[in-house]
């Protein structure tokens, strides 16, 4: 049989000291910290769900569909070649192969379909495999998961929509969505002069029958090749929430009319378009001038996805370091036998472990909804572990890219692409000063969700000495007036995710993790770059759990 590997004699030397080209991987069989979590949080079928997934999405032609959705941006079609309009987005064939792995298996639904019984559970732990393929794809996904809470505030539209929303179809063609197996939904909040504060949306809704018209723009409209798109209009009654079909009851298309598709950093994958609805055909969601709040709980649904992929993101990262630095010699030894290097990676690990136990410990509280404590739990930690994961997702990349030198910093590696994609969900469903204001927020509305907070961290004192004292200065700093606390919302917000964080370690994970964990994030040599552990760290413990 002919060798068809690549060369390695070359004309001038051999090339040499290289790692291998990276095999299929499993990805679930080779977390540990995500069986352990699943096993911990989770009912027993989510991880017999998660299995095949970790399979599939460590296999070489899923990854290759990754790096190909992401390397073939998708493109806008305004027009057909006889000038009539179409505002059509186009996709690479990989980002549809890469939806029909997601929706097919129903991991846009789980949650929805399990409610109470481990949905959200299944759902995060599957988005954050997910996003190790590519995490652009999973914006839609996102988007059509959270789209139920807000659809079940109008029963008869939620009839109309939930079946083909929570179907196990994906179906990208534009055509109208009865015509469809299945469908995705999309969001389109923001406008230019607004940002972040939706309340000065000016799109306006005007009564038609029983339907609305719609006539305003949009700044981002996310995943504009979605079937639907959830939207804010202003009405007499106020700000109301609408759902904008892409095409009208009469199976014409709908006068959303796409200006751009967005140019953006990273997140390449998925289409951000600019819009104009120009008297498009919407139906009112909840009620009248309550737009917010009926959105708000689609919020709190994307924005624990919006903390879980960076977690992802950064699993995938370690990954690759370690691959690199273990089959890579520099001095006489491989680079993960060097003392600083095996810092370095010990604490990126650390950092992935815990971020994946908050993801996962939230989502069991979305799971829990018949709990006063868990849904304290739940209105709060989403914001908590959003902002703070993202907070170390940029610092994570680039020193997983330094990790392997050179090749780490070009788009061959997918470091490079991860680095680009890292700012995305920190800006996403609100950036870090708003996440910050809301927390403080619910403090302040909702003292319940403070209180299942002070019981999750009062859970593990006593464990850990280090830990004890951030929590007593933390009680400390609570006792100040919320509205006094604005200046320091970003401190606090950081210092109650890592908290909350040390106390899930302390209790679930090994000493040598948590111990560390507590010593190097709450400690009194506290250090913002990664790699500064104390001499005595168990380096070997913690490596010993990245892949096996």
């Amino acid at each position: 049989m002919a060798d068809v590997s690549p060369r390695t004699r070359l004309a001038t030397h051999e090339v040499d000291n290289q790692p291998p080209v990276c095999e299929d991987r499993d990805l679930y069989a080779q977390d540990r910290p995500l069986r352990e979590a699943v096993a911990r949080e989770a009912p027993e079928w989510v991880a017999r769900r998660l299995a095949p997934l970790g399979e599939q999405v460590g296999s070489q032609r899923v990854q290759a569909l990754g790096e190909t959705a992401n390397s073939h941006p998708p493109e806008l079609r305004l027009f057909d070649r006889h000038g009539r309009r179409l505002d059509e987005v186009v996709y690479d064939p990989a980002y549809h192969e890469l939806m029909h792995l997601a929706c097919d298996h129903g991991w846009h639904a789980v949650a929805w379909q399990e409610e109470s019984q481990g949905g959200h559970q299944a759902h995060v732990a599957a988005l954050y495999l997910l996003t190790q393929a590519e995490p652009g794809f999973c914006c839609p996904v996102t988007m059509t998961h959270a789209a139920m809470p807000a659809l079940r505030h109008n029963p008869e539209l939620c009839s109309q929509w939930a079946p083909r929303l929570l179907a196990w179809e994906y179906d990208g063609r534009p055509i109208p969505a009865w015509d469809k197996p299945g469908v995705t939904l999309g969001m389109a909040m923001t406008e230019k002069q607004g940002g972040s504060d939706v309340r000065s949306n000016a799109t306006r809704a005007d009564p038609d029958g029983d339907a609305y018209r719609l006539t305003g723009h949009k700044w981002f409209c996310s995943a504009p090749m979605s079937d639907a798109f959830l939207c804010l209009a202003q009405t007499d009654e106020g700000l109301g929430c609408f759902l904008v079909p892409r095409f009208t009851p009469d199976d014409q298309r709908n006068a959303i009319e796409i200006q751009r598709l967005k140019d953006k950093c990273g997140n390449r994958a998925n289409a951000s378009a600019e819009i104009e609805y120009r008297g498009a055909w919407a139906q009112a969601i909840g009620e009248p001038g309550r737009g917010i709040a009926t959105i708000l709980e689609m919020v709190q649904q994307t924005r624990l996805d919006a903390a879980a992929a960076p977690v992802g993101m950064m699993r995938q990262a370690l990954m690759e370091a370690w691959w690199h630095v273990s089959r890579r010699a520099a001095f006489g030894k491989t680079l993960s036998e060097q003392p600083l290097m095996r810092a370095v990676i010990a604490d990126l690990a650390l950092e992935v472990e815990a971020g994946l136990a908050l993801v996962m410990r939230t989502a069991r509280a979305f799971d829990t909804p018949g709990s006063e404590h868990e849904r304290g739990l739940a209105r709060l930690a989403p914001a908590l572990a959003k902002y703070w994961h993202n907070r170390r997702g940029p610092g994570f990349m680039a020193e997983a890219m330094e990790c392997l030198g050179g090749i780490g910093y070009v788009e061959e590696s997918p470091l490079a692409r991860l680095y680009r994609e890292a700012p995305v969900n920190s800006i996403w469903e609100g950036s870090g000063n708003v996440i910050c204001l809301d927390v403080l927020r619910v403090m302040t509305r909702h003292p319940e969700s403070l209180a299942s907070l002070h019981a999750e961290l009062a859970a593990a004192r006593g464990a850990n000495a280090t830990y004890d004292r951030a929590i007593a200065s933390l009680d400390k700093e609570l006792t100040t007036e919320p509205a006094h606390l604005e200046s320091r919302a970003r401190w606090l917000t950081q210092r109650l995710a890592q908290c909350l964080q040390a106390s899930l370690l302390l209790r679930h994970a090994p000493a040598e993790v948590a111990d560390t964990f507590c010593r190097t994030r709450l400690g009194a040599e506290v250090s913002p770059a990664y790699g500064i552990l104390p001499t005595d760290a168990p380096v070997a413990a913690i490596l010993s759990r990245i892949a096996s």
